[in-house]
């Protein structure tokens, strides 16, 4: 089987996002990634959507999440009759696309995609196991697909960045960050890294350093609160962050703390590179829902709560970064201007 994340961190290993097999999906808790290693096992579908939501993984996860949620549900309903099958996986995809609110649009084209492996399956008389193993084969096969087209973001991103510069990031870019150290490594090209810790779960801590530090490179954390000043006293080149959604009007929707970063590095004058793909479900910001998560997250650390009894928290899981702000959406057809995001589909891949 062609693996596309050979020689990447061990957090971008297909195994260490989620896995299914013979009845289960594992998946790496990225909460307590690299304090711990240590897997969720999903016994149904709906518990895999609930680690979903519950951020056991997040950025790129849910997406690989999702589609082996998709066999497990195959393999939970491999003994009912046909029509009752249909049902079951059909209410499936519903749950698992679901699972949070801003990101449903992507996460059905995941969950229809499985969907035709079910259909085009049952045509064939094949039974909820095979039809689960076929799932988890074409999921990998997409994986694959997913991790090729990043690489060719990064190799865009790569010639944004002067060599041996300095990248600020956001949040956790996952397979982009992989595939740009992958290309730097291919060209002796010793970048550095600053990464924000992201609040209330570090993801740039603990998942983004994690995988810079693991292939090599070198890297740095700060705490949310310090970019605009390191922007200046590091000698910043490029600030660059993924994004959940980026609408056709130019708006990016990424981890909060996104928008102020993009506020200090227009004062400092160096540009923004959002990595990822305009999204037609979104032709507007006015149609995404920004998700409102426990505000109790906020006024706790790793679990360990530090504010008196009755303070109250706010937590926004996203904000929203307006096409001025950002130098150009990277995509794996080139660099795009945030203001004419509706060519990106005029052009062939």
């Amino acid at each position: 089987m062609k693996r596309s994340d050979t020689d990447l961190a061990f957090l971008l290993r297909y195994e260490n996002v989620a896995w299914y097999h013979d009845g289960a999906v594992k998946i790496l808790d990225r909460r307590i990634y690299p304090i711990k290693t240590e897997y969720v096992v999903c016994k149904k579908h709906v518990d895999v959507a609930q680690a979903i939501a519950d951020m056991v993984t997040q950025s790129g996860g849910p997406y690989l999440a999702a589609n082996m949620g998709m066999a497990l549900a195959s393999y939970e309903a491999k003994d009912l009759p046909e029509a009752a099958y249909l049902a079951f996986m059909e209410e499936a995809a519903y749950t698992l696309s679901h699972a949070r609110p801003t990101t449903v649009a992507k996460m059905i084209a995941v969950t229809e995609r499985a969907m035709q492996v079910v259909r085009t399956h049952l045509k064939q008389g094949k039974t909820g196991v095979d039809i689960a193993n076929a799932i988890f084969e074409n999921a990998i096969e997409s994986k694959n697909k997913d991790y090729d087209t990043i690489e060719k973001i990064a190799a865009y991103l790569y010639g944004q960045i002067p060599y041996e510069g300095t990248v600020l990031t956001q949040c956790y870019a996952e397979t982009v960050i992989g595939m740009l150290l992958r290309i730097c490594r291919r060209n002796g090209n010793e970048i550095k890294f600053i990464c924000p810790e992201t609040r209330p779960y570090y993801q740039g801590a603990r998942l983004t350093a994690s995988v810079i530090h693991d292939m090599g490179f070198d890297v740095t954390v700060i705490t949310d609160n310090m970019p605009a000043y390191v922007i200046k006293e590091k000698k910043v080149d490029v600030f660059t962050s993924a994004a959940d959604v980026i609408s056709l009007d130019g708006h990016v929707v990424n981890k909060v703390g996104t928008f102020q970063i993009a506020l200090a590095a227009n004062y400092w004058g160096i540009p923004y590179f959002c990595t990822g793909f305009p999204n037609k479900a979104h032709p507007t910001i006015a149609s995404v829902v920004i998700e409102q998560r426990d505000p109790e997250l906020v006024l706790e650390s790793m679990g360990r709560k530090h504010t008196m009894p009755g303070v109250k928290g706010f937590y926004p899981a996203f904000d929203i970064t307006p096409p001025k702000l950002c130098d150009g959406i990277v995509t794996p057809k080139g660099i795009y201007s945030p203001y004419d995001l509706t060519h990106y589909f005029d052009c062939e891949d």
